[in-house]
Formats: structure tokens, C-alpha cells, sequence
């Protein structure tokens, strides 16, 4: 797990690098990095959904999905519940905007095709490229994150840890669990939310994110059933 290990490390370097700037930076050069994030998030996103469309076998399964995974998650208040707990630890009273960083960051992190498809492929083959290639993406990310939001950017760090390492275990065990058609699928469905953060970012619509997250179940199970059926 040695590509894992480095970009859970680099994103800690990155938020450490970018909180030491965090005071130095006004608030017009706050807003201009915003700004900067929300236009990254959307070409990421887009780009993720758009080029994993012609590899899905499914065309409507992702609007069944963020349908059914938005209601679920509404009903759970996943993305009131999350503010809420990061603004009752947060010191410096900016929680609200912490808790919008962490989970654009967290999103941006771990939704992608490098993120997913590279500890698939360091587990199978040995091959760490990818999730190099991620690390040095998501360094540079996290100095912006935590120059934006503080140092409590730190905490994405381990849930990338997990994710990561979830999808290599999973892998290892068992190769055809991780098959290209449930991972277009999740890829696609990723790509929408990083959008719909960017959206964010640019108070253009606060998609409140979080709470599609039970969208990303959707396509496991559908894809678990028609393996049994």
C-alpha cells in the first residue's frame, strides 16, 4: 500500500504547507482561490462524468441512483448532520466553512479515477503510478484547501486512507469485485457530485452534497443482485 501511505501523506504536507499561509492571505485572495477551487471542481467533475458515460452498460442507473441516494440521504440529514458536527469541534467559529472544505475535499480526493482505479491496480499489479501521479494532484490541492480553510483540512486525510485502502483490500481479495462496469458507474456518479461542489464554491447552488453520498450504494447493489440473479 506504499502508493496509499504516499498520498495520505502528501495530503498531509500539503494542508500543514497550506495553513502556515493561511494568515498571510486576505480575504479578496480568499475569495480568488475559492473561485478557483469551484471552476477545478467542475472541470474534474465534468470531465469524470462525461468520459465514463460510453462505458456504462446502464444509461439511466445513475439518475436512479442520485434519485434514490438523495432522497435516502435527505431523510438521513447526512450533510446537516456533518456541519453540525464539525462547527460544534470547530475553535475558530469558521465550522460552516470547514465542514464545506472537508467535504469538497474529501469528494475531490477520493471520487476520481485515479483515487479508485489506482489501488485497484497497485493491488493487481504493483503498479503505484497512478496513485503517484494522485499524490502530486492532491498536494497541490490541499495547500489551496488548507490556505482556505485552516489546518482541520488535516482530517481528509485519513478518510482517503480508508477509501483507498478499501478498494485495494477488496482487490486483492477478490478482482472481479472491482469489475470496469460497477467502477464507470461509480465514476460517473462521482464526477456529478465534484460538479455539484463546484456549483457550491461558486454560490451558484448549494447542492448540498453530502447527502447524495448514499447514491454511491446504489450501483453496488444493483450490480451484487445481478451477480446472484
Amino acid at each position: 500500500m506504499i502508493g496509499t501511505l504516499t498520498n495520505t501523506a502528501t495530503i498531509i504536507a500539503g494542508t500543514l504547507a497550506g495553513a502556515l499561509l493561511h494568515r498571510g492571505i486576505t480575504e479578496k485572495y480568499k475569495q480568488t482561490l475559492y473561485d478557483g477551487l469551484g471552476l477545478a471542481s467542475l472541470g474534474i467533475g465534468l470531465n469524470a462524468t462525461i468520459t465514463h458515460f460510453p462505458q456504462s452498460e446502464y444509461p439511466v442507473l445513475f439518475i436512479l441512483s442520485i434519485a434514490l441516494g438523495s432522497v435516502a440521504g435527505t431523510a438521513l440529514d447526512i450533510d446537516g448532520r456533518f456541519k453540525r458536527l464539525v462547527n460544534r469541534h470547530s475553535k475558530s467559529g469558521d465550522g460552516k466553512h470547514l465542514a464545506d472544505g472537508l467535504s469538497t475535499a474529501i469528494l475531490l480526493y477520493c471520487i476520481g479515477p485515479l483515487s479508485m482505479l489506482g489501488p485497484v491496480i497497485s493491488a493487481l499489479k504493483g503498479d503505484h503510478t497512478f496513485l503517484f501521479t494522485n499524490a502530486t494532484l492532491d498536494f497541490v490541492s490541499s495547500m489551496i484547501f488548507a490556505s482556505t480553510y485552516g489546518i482541520g483540512m488535516v482530517l481528509a486525510a485519513p478518510v482517503l486512507f480508508c477509501w483507498q485502502g478499501m478498494f485495494y483490500v477488496v482487490a486483492k481479495v477478490s478482482s472481479s469485485a472491482v469489475s470496469d462496469a460497477p467502477m464507470a458507474e461509480l465514476l460517473i456518479l462521482g464526477g456529478l457530485m465534484i460538479t455539484a461542489s463546484g456549483l457550491s464554491l461558486l454560490n451558484l447552488k448549494d447542492c448540498k452534497v453530502l447527502n447524495m453520498l448514499p447514491s454511491l450504494l446504489v450501483p453496488v447493489v444493483w450490480f451484487l443482485l445481478r451477480s446472484l440473479f
